[in-house]
This record gives C-alpha cells, sequence and structure tokens, in this order.
C-alpha cells in the first residue's frame, strides 16, 4: 500500500469520527465492550463464590421478575419517549411539563410492579418452582424484598438516561451502567462475609442507587433535568397511546426465549445448556452492535422525522444496506471459525469435543438470522421514532405463533437443531416483514 493510499484513508477515517452520529456510536461501541468484559468478571467471581449452589439459583429466582418489569416497562416506556420527547422540544412545548408526565408515569408503573410483585411471592413460587423446602422459598423472598426498591431505581434512572441520550451525552448514560458492575465487585470482596446469603441482592440494590445518583448529578449539572406542573397535550396523549402496544410487543418478544427453553427441555439432558451456549456468541454480538448503533439511532432519527420525514427514511435505508452486507460478510467468517470459537472459549474438563461439534452446529444455525435481526432492531428503532409501534405488536405475536408451530415441527426431525433453525427462520421472516412494512411506508410519503 502506497503512502498516498494510507494518507487517504487516514483522511477518511478522521473525517467520519467528526461526524457526531459516527462518534457516538464508537464511544457506545468501545464502553459496552468494557461493560461485557468486566460484566463477565463479576460472573466469574460469582460463579467462584457460589458455584452451582441453592443461594445462586434462588438469586437468579429472585431477580427475575423484576428484570422482567424493568425489560417490558421500564425499558419500553423510554423508547416511547424519547421521540415525543423530542417532537415536544421541537414544536418549542413545554419540557418541564412534559418531563414531570414521564416521571409520574414511570414512578407509578415502577411502585405497581412492586407492590403486584410483592403481593404475588407465594402464588409465583407455589406456581412455577413447586415442591421445594421453606427454607428455599424463604431465600427467594428475602432477597426479592432487597431487590424490589430497584424497580423504583431502574425506572428514574431509564428516564434520565433517556434525556441524556436526547441531548448526545452518550458517554455519561453509558458509563452509568458500570455502577451496578462495580459495586457488586466490591461487595464481593469485602462484604461477603458480613452480609452472609443476601450480599448478592444488597450488591444489585447498591449498585442500583449508585448508578441513579451518577445520572442525577450529570443530568441536574447539565440542566437536563427540568420539573415542573405536569401538561397533557397531543404529544402526551400520543406517547400514552403508544405504550400498551410497545409493551405488547416487548411482552410477546421476551416469550420467544422462555418459549424455546421450554421445549428444550422436553428433550434429551443438556440441550437446554447445547442451546444456551450456542446463542452466547451471537447474542454477545448482536447486542455490542446493536447497543453502540440503535442507543444512538433513536433519538438520531427522532430528529430527523421531525425535520424531514423523506430524508429520514432514505438515511435508514442507506444504514440498513451497509449494515447489512458487513453483517453478512462478519457471519460468513465466523460460520466457517465456528468450530475454532467454541473449542476455545469452552472445550476443557467436561465440555468434550463432541459437545464442542453440537454447540458450534446450533451456533452457526443461529448466525444466518444475525444480519437480518440486527437490521430488525434498527427498523424498530426508526418505527418507534415515527409511534408505529402497534404495527410492531401484531409482528411480536407472529413472531411467537410461528416460533411454536416450528418448535413443534423442527424439533422432531432436528431435535434441539430443530429450536436453532426455528429461531433463524421466525427472525429472518421477521424482518422481511418489517423491511416491506417501511418500504411501503416510505412509497405512501413520496408519492
Amino acid at each position: 500500500m502506497s503512502s498516498f493510499e494510507l494518507k487517504n484513508i487516514t483522511t477518511k477515517i478522521t473525517e467520519a469520527l467528526r461526524k457526531p452520529l459516527i462518534r457516538n456510536m464508537l464511544i457506545v461501541g468501545v464502553v459496552t465492550v468494557l461493560i461485557k468484559i468486566i460484566a463477565f468478571y463479576k460472573e466469574t467471581m460469582i460463579a467462584s463464590g457460589f458455584g452451582l449452589s441453592e443461594l445462586l439459583d434462588t438469586f437468579i429466582i429472585a431477580i427475575l421478575v423484576p428484570s422482567f418489569i424493568q425489560s417490558v416497562f421500564l425499558n419500553s416506556f423510554k423508547n416511547i419517549f424519547i421521540p415525543n420527547y423530542i417532537t415536544e422540544m421541537k414544536n418549542g412545548g413545554n419540557k418541564a411539563g412534559f418531563q414531570s408526565v414521564i416521571f409520574l408515569i414511570t414512578i407509578g408503573v415502577s411502585l405497581l410492579s412492586a407492590l403486584v410483585a410483592y403481593l404475588s411471592t407465594d402464588f409465583f413460587l407455589d406456581l412455577i418452582y413447586p415442591g421445594k423446602t421453606e427454607v428455599y422459598y424463604q431465600l427467594v423472598k428475602d432477597q426479592l424484598f432487597i431487590i424490589l426498591p430497584c424497580l423504583f431505581f431502574w425506572g428514574i434512572s431509564s428516564v434520565l438516561n433517556g434525556l441524556l441520550e436526547i441531548e448526545n451525552r452518550f458517554l455519561v448514560s453509558t458509563i452509568s451502567e458500570l455502577f451496578p458492575l462495580f459495586t457488586m465487585i466490591l461487595f464481593l470482596l469485602f462484604l461477603k462475609d458480613s452480609l452472609g446469603n443476601m450480599v448478592l441482592a444488597f450488591g444489585t440494590l447498591a449498585g442500583s442507587v449508585l448508578g441513579f445518583f451518577f445520572l442525577l448529578i450529570f443530568t441536574i449539572k447539565h440542566k437536563d433535568l427540568l420539573i415542573g406542573q405536569p401538561v397533557l397535550n397531543s404529544n402526551t396523549w400520543l406517547m400514552l397511546r403508544q405504550l400498551p402496544p410497545k409493551i405488547s410487543s416487548s411482552f410477546l418478544t421476551a416469550l420467544n426465549e422462555y418459549v424455546d427453553q421450554f421445549f428444550a427441555v422436553q428433550l434429551a439432558v443438556g440441550s437446554l445448556a447445547a442451546l444456551t451456549y450456542g446463542i452466547k456468541i451471537p447474542s454477545f454480538a448482536i447486542t455490542i452492535v446493536i447497543t453502540a448503533v440503535g442507543t444512538v439511532l433513536l433519538p438520531h432519527f427522532s430528529r430527523l422525522v421531525n425535520d424531514n420525514l423523506q430524508s429520514a427514511y432514505e438515511q435508514l435505508f442507506k444504514t440498513l444496506k451497509l449494515v447489512f452486507v458487513v453483517g453478512v460478510i462478519v457471519t460468513l467468517i465466523t460460520i466457517l471459525m465456528s468450530d475454532w470459537i467454541i473449542e476455545f472459549l469452552f472445550e476443557r474438563g467436561e465440555f468434550t469435543h463432541d459437545n464442542t461439534l453440537k454447540v458450534s452446529g446450533i451456533q452457526k444455525i443461529i448466525f444466518i438470522h444475525v444480519p437480518f435481526y440486527i437490521c430488525t432492531l434498527i427498523i424498530v428503532k426508526f418505527l418507534t421514532s415515527i409511534n408505529k409501534n402497534t404495527f410492531m405488536a401484531w409482528i411480536s405475536l407472529a413472531n411467537l405463533v410461528i416460533n411454536v408451530v416450528l418448535n413443534i415441527i423442527l424439533i422432531k426431525h432436528y431435535d434441539v437443531y430443530g429450536l436453532a433453525i426455528s429461531t433463524s427462520l421466525v427472525l429472518i421472516i421477521s424482518s422481511c416483514f418489517y423491511f416491506g412494512y417501511t418500504y411501503r411506508q416510505y412509497k405512501k410519503i413520496k408519492s
């Protein structure tokens, strides 16, 4: 390569990094990789300290419902309020009043969810985990009651995160995710003996509180936090109408994972573990890409659709073309290296070479849908920015039904591989529907 070509490439990279959109994606991507590395270290500490113990089992059960509430309700609301808040800002509306409505809804959902989880604990445990000892149930409840206040801090933190992302403060909003990790590591290192069985629960709560105060300090410092008399106008009513379909979409999407686990448990021993290991690397790649790209694109698209809707669609299609082409190339390389990746990461001790081949086979099938799924997630961000959440709810329902039907059919012929084939087929079909719907919407505004 000549010095001229090298200089030309360097110039193009420098110019790209000057663009706020690219720079923000890079910032979020790098910090997310760091977070994942620290999270992995935290998991190794927990595994080393507790193994496959009853305490760890009960902690996982205790945090299951709060985590589900956070994912389905709180994160859904964050994705809903960002585009409508940006519209409010563009129209010179009452930002303080709009924020007050957002906080009141978030606090209400958080407290109501915590109350329902508290009152239904005994019923939930008897229904989902029957036949356990009283000591087991009490361990779950003791930890759950410590974790439940996290819902309040998670809810407010999600709103503060959204406000920071709207103002392009992505570094601060992403760094806040480090606090729960560092706090848990410190609790395991220094407070394990004094807190005993409750160390994981208290570590979770303390991390949530610290992350909340970190975000609060920065939103106040940059004057992003404005509280006033709640105002119900056209934007707030539009936001509220979008909430049920968005929550439904998130809920139905989350159910797919539990459906696959249910079918895997019905197969031979080790099938669930094989499926879990097979999706680890693809899920890691998807999480990194969509966190870096999706987090930045939602407020970006929300601004674009308010300025020039047709231009926003055109930029979406350019982004999809680039992401899909790069995704296909990376996916092909990863599929070719799949055996080596699983062997390098997992093949030791009780994890035999036969296990490697089985998990690698599942991973190859799962990787096929990755370019399609990443494009789908980008389209979801765009459709959220234009409040097309009802369509997404219907697609999520269709995905769930198709996934169940394909699971039943394919596991008869392909065993656990059938579950992986079903997942990839569903997500590829879904991606085509999402793109087709979005392109038709584009044609409507263009004609």
